[in-house]
């Protein structure tokens, strides 16, 4: 079975592993849209029943999940996309519309992280057009293509981001969060490996859950961990074998009554050799 690849012991120095993890699933999600594709965030609902997708060519999608008794994904219906529109409601142009990290508050903002044009937007809803560019001055360092990459809500409403790339492989990822429109770093999380980070999401336990994924060669592994909210706790709750699972890049961590559900999504980068993915997991902790 594909999930027996998952690997339950962590790395060396990557934290302890301290919760059960089980694989619930994955749905091959597929569309008729040529727009379709890239999936890079996803937010799921609190009851599992619907979630939206963030696509990294600057579109929303919103589908609605059917699920087995078991809780699996059996079937989504997909509507229409929504093109992620700037201030003056006009498309966002390519280079602004890097669209990578998704978070919703409570308050059915909808945040989002670029990294091609390095900053966030807020949203009003997926229908409506988004606000200012919101940056900082330590984002004019940041790789093209390689900057914020996963984006997460605090409990306080504060969005925490950080880049796919720190810029040395021994330095660490830097968190960078944004509270009443203010600034500042208050932790890094420690690089493990070739990983890169994917995403990112902040659990009804508190924790902030970081996706990350390496690719070798002929496929990816991937890997969650979690942190809590000054970047100390860290643990390694799950990890994958090579080419398990396609290029997961979004993570939605919520609450299915039997423990924490981890859904993710892939971006099959537009290529017909690489598949859209919604892949999710029950993480159960002793």
């Amino acid at each position: 079975m594909r999930h027996a690849l998952l690997f339950l012991t962590a790395l060396l120095g990557a934290g302890p592993l301290l919760a059960e993890v089980t694989f619930v699933g994955s749905y091959h999600w597929t569309s008729q849209d040529d727009r379709f594709g890239g999936l890079s965030g996803i937010e799921v609902s609190d009851d599992g029943a619907t979630f939206i997708a963030l696509s990294d060519r600057g579109h929303f999608f919103f589908a609605e999940v059917t699920r087995d008794a078991d809780g699996v994904i059996t079937q989504l219906d997909t509507y229409a996309p929504l093109r992620l529109r700037g201030p003056e409601r006009a498309p966002l142009p390519r280079p602004q519309s890097d669209s990578e990290g998704l978070a919703i508050g409570p308050d059915g903002i909808v945040h989002v992280s670029f990294e091609w044009t390095h900053g966030l937007r807020s949203f009003a809803g997926i229908d409506q057009p988004g606000g200012p560019l919101w940056a900082t001055d330590a984002f004019a360092t940041f790789q093209d293509n390689s900057s914020l990459e996963a984006l997460a809500i605090g409990p306080d409403g504060a969005l925490y981001t950080i880049p796919e790339r720190s810029g040395l492989a021994r330095r660490p990822f830097p968190v960078f969060r944004l509270t009443d429109g203010t600034w500042d770093q208050p932790f890094a999380i420690p690089r493990r490996g070739a990983y890169l980070v994917a995403g990112a999401d902040i659990g009804p336990d508190g924790m902030l859950y970081v996706l990350e994924r390496d690719f070798v060669g002929i496929g990816f592994r991937s890997r969650v961990r979690r942190f809590a909210l000054d970047g100390t706790g860290e643990e390694t709750v799950l990890e994958t074998g090579l080419r398990t699972h396609d290029n997961l890049e979004g993570i939605s961590v919520w609450q299915d009554g039997l423990g924490l559900r981890l859904t993710m999504v892939s971006d099959d980068n537009f290529r017909s050799f690489q598949r859209t993915e919604v892949v999710e997991y029950r993480l159960t902790d002793d």
